[in-house]
């Protein structure tokens, strides 16, 4: 965690927030420590940027689970417009 928070210039209780509010539950080693995928990162970053920004955490955390939930909306979408293009032209 200490080196996750380094590399984004937040402290340990912010990726502390971001797991309290279910932002994302990161993955922990043997010996307990909390490990970060690239994702989880990007993520964090995001959140530390709309903090940053005058939003509160918690608000932060829900945007970007909006955001996420919407960019794959739109991915099942452009998928399924794409089946039914094939379907008409057959």
């Amino acid at each position: 965690m200490g080196r996750a928070a380094e590399l984004l210039g937040v402290t340990p209780g912010f990726l502390r927030g971001l797991d309290a509010a279910k932002l994302f539950v990161p993955q922990r080693s043997a010996g307990g420590h909390r490990r970060y995928s690239r994702y989880q990162l990007r993520l964090a970053q995001r959140a530390r940027d709309l903090v940053d920004q005058g939003t509160a955490l918690e608000a932060a955390c829900r945007i970007i689970i909006l955001e996420d939930q919407l960019a794959e909306a739109k991915r099942i979408n452009t998928r399924l417009q794409r089946r039914i293009d094939t379907a008409e032209q057959d």
